[in-house]
């Protein structure tokens, strides 16, 4: 018997585009783990998806520039491709309520075409580190000073070297850091190959430095989206003329 083919599905009628949080205990959960359970919410709050044809048709998410494991965030995006048109507004509504505290939908717009990934070009994050700031603010000096920073990391492929200064279009320490021996700094990372991390320019300080950033240094993305001509972080989401 000559073998079914798959069922074939309609293309989508809309898209939309989700800025969403990690936080508290919730930044350890993997990229594997919120697909998972972004998914069950979608199917939760009756969401309209577009399925992908196939054998095994699955709802339609792109992700992009997701942060590492343990890291918190209040910039991570995600597209849904939808069957029907519907206001961003209510899929806003009932994704976070269908979402655990800690993963919080922040904005949902509706796509204006093209590629969300090639929006994501850079990102602005705080780091908050156990030294104190006269020790911190020497390290951030000595490492913007560097022309490299050679780092090591276990990736797919095996142990790789990878210069982490680079990717860093700017680092400061914060002047409002609290006063408790710990120091907050604020670092704009540019996207690239390999993808440079905040632990990465951690050991980066660490190599050319010596900072000791402690056990449990607390990184949060603050901003992901263009690199503008000043070295800030722009909005993936803004309306472009």
């Amino acid at each position: 018997m000559p073998q079914q083919q798959p069922e074939q599905q309609a293309p989508p009628v809309q898209r939309l585009r989700v800025r969403y949080a990690k936080r508290g205990r919730l930044r350890f959960t993997s990229h594997r783990d919120f697909s998972r359970a972004f998914e069950r919410a979608v199917f939760r709050a009756r969401v309209p998806m577009a399925y992908s044809s196939g054998f095994n048709p699955h709802p339609r998410i792109s992700y992009a520039g997701a942060a590492p494991t343990g890291s918190a965030s209040e910039a991570e995006y995600l597209e849904l491709a939808l069957a029907e048109v519907v206001d961003p507004a209510a899929i806003h509504a009932v994704l976070d309520e269908a979402l655990p505290p800690g993963l919080d939908v922040l904005e949902v717009v509706e796509s204006p075409g093209g590629s969300l990934a090639d929006l994501l070009e850079a990102s602005r994050w705080r780091i908050d580190v156990a030294a104190g700031p006269d020790v911190t603010t020497a390290a951030v000096e000595r490492f913007l000073a560097a022309d490299e920073a050679l780092v090591e990391r276990m990736t797919k492929k095996g142990m790789r070297e990878f210069d982490a200064r680079g990717a860093v279009v700017a680092l400061s320490v914060l002047a409002d850091a609290p006063a408790t021996g710990r120091t907050s700094l604020d670092v704009v990372l540019r996207h690239g190959t390999p993808a440079v991390r905040p632990d990465d320019v951690l050991r980066g300080l660490a190599a050319v430095a010596g900072l000791d950033a402690g056990e449990a240094p607390l990184m949060t993305r603050l901003a992901q989206g263009p690199l503008l001509a000043s070295g800030e972080v722009g909005d993936p989401l803004a309306t472009r003329a």
